[in-house]
């Protein structure tokens, strides 16, 4: 059953949008970053051979030259200053969170507020930098080694290093400031920004291939019946719930005794949503970036890597599944919901589930159901993030939009949905508060006259 802020935000109007000024700007202001980043994914890094570079692509777009495209936007297929993406920071981010849960310093560091949060983020830029020069670095040495560059030496591969750093950091930036200033999370915006903008080039070739008999009809019905299957369990799963009842006592204040009141605390199935699957997509396509530039130059050590981490291959798909479950477990338990301070916050409120005592035994409790529903959410996003894996790499069909690619465009969509019906209602309240104030004011010069 819906909640009443839901179905206040269903009944809304088109009108009641146009009168909010603000979600209007913070709208504009997201769509205008992000063009943006869209502009950028198509200014050249320079000292790149366009001509080798555009046939190199052609021949990967059917395979993981396709996948990193789009996970990029176009950038890395382009070359473009953003070709590193947003995965630097990504990938950053995943070390400091890993080294906060286990360095007692960073942990400390944590509990300090928000002084702490900007010391912590301050970190992360610095491992953003760091990571990036090392991607940029590999990336320039895979295009030399790969014949794609007009002039290679130490003058290219400076310029590269400089340029793709200073486009994932741009983009670090533009994400918060969209998260800031805009509307929804930034980062996994500039993500699902990038993968939308792919899909019809993409459409168009699995279509194309399918006009020239490559591929069967029967086939290409049931991917776009597996990708509609696929969104629609997405859309269940991450709406679904599990409700711990939550009671809270009589209580006195000054001459007045309140009932005591129900309540429910609600934890989702996947309450880490699609980070886990950000996380190991951004480990995994790395190794797989240096290998595919390399072309036929690629060293012996990074051809096994290809071989056995490309994706479709048992080792890619096994570790592809431990890193998400481990991701699922860790993002959660540390970041998403704190078993915890859920606990403290509970009995600071006086509030407890029924048969359980307040404090450690309530945490103790949700750790018991967080963890069985972690079991199902993570095997969630396994199998939405392997079933397109599996399939793709046994019907050799070259439509990348896997199970990754709709789990971040259907979560981002639903948060972002989210965020503007807040807005909304939160416009709508304002408005009621300030009817109710002048009718207020109203009465009061009504019985003022009647005096």
């Amino acid at each position: 059953m819906a909640s009443a802020a839901e179905q206040m935000a269903a009944n809304m109007s088109w009108s009641a949008f146009t009168k909010a000024g603000e979600l209007r700007s913070r709208i504009l202001f997201t769509v205008g970053l992000l063009m943006v980043y869209r502009l950028g994914t198509y200014i050249p890094v320079p000292g790149i051979d366009a001509g080798a570079l555009q046939r190199f692509m052609d021949s990967a777009a059917t395979g993981i030259g396709g996948i990193l495209s789009m996970f990029t936007g176009g950038a890395l297929k382009r070359m473009g200053i953003f070709a590193l993406g947003i995965m630097p920071y990504i990938s950053a981010s995943i070390i400091i969170q890993l080294l906060t849960a286990m360095w007692a310093p960073l942990e400390q560091l944590k509990k300090e507020g928000e002084v702490g949060r900007k010391k912590i983020n301050q970190y992360t830029r610095y491992g953003t930098v760091f990571l990036a020069t090392l991607q940029a670095f590999g990336l320039a040495k895979s295009l030399e080694a790969g014949d794609l560059v007009t002039n290679a030496g130490l003058y290219f591969e400076a310029a590269t290093v400089v340029t793709l750093v200073g486009g994932t950091m741009f983009l670090m930036w533009l994400g918060e400031q969209i998260t800031a200033r805009g509307i929804g999370n930034g980062i996994s915006l500039i993500i699902f920004v990038g993968i939308v903008a792919e899909i019809p080039a993409a459409l168009v070739r699995f279509l194309a291939q399918g006009r020239e008999g490559s591929i069967s009809p029967v086939v290409i019905v049931g991917i776009l019946v597996m990708v509609a299957a696929v969104i629609a369990f997405v859309v269940f799963m991450e709406r679904a719930l599990r409700k711990i009842h939550i009671q809270y006592p009589r209580r006195q204040v000054g001459m007045k005794v309140y009932d005591g009141s129900n309540s429910h605390l609600p934890i989702k199935v996947n309450p880490a949503g699609v980070i886990p699957a950000i996380f190991a997509s951004s480990l995994l396509l790395l190794p797989t970036t240096l290998a595919t530039f390399s072309g036929q130059s690629t060293s012996p050590f990074m051809s096994t890597v290809l071989a056995y981490f490309g994706p479709g291959q048992p080792l890619y798909l096994l570790f592809f599944t431990a890193m998400i479950v481990f991701f699922t477990f860790f993002y959660t338990t540390n970041v998403a919901f704190k078993t915890d301070e859920v606990a403290d916050n509970l009995k600071n409120q006086n509030g407890f589930v029924p048969g359980i005592r307040p404090g450690k035994k309530t945490a103790e409790y949700l750790d018991y159901v967080v963890m069985r529903l972690l079991v199902v959410g993570s095997a969630y996003l396994a199998l939405v993030a392997l079933l397109p894996e599996i399939l793709r790499s046994q019907l050799n069909v070259p439509f990348y939009f896997g199970g990754t690619s709709v789990l971040i465009v259907v979560s981002v969509t639903m948060d972002t949905i989210q965020q503007i019906q807040s807005h909304l209602l939160a416009h709508q309240y304002e408005g009621l508060i300030e009817k109710s104030q002048l009718r207020g004011k109203k009465r009061r010069k009504r019985g003022g006259g009647r005096k």
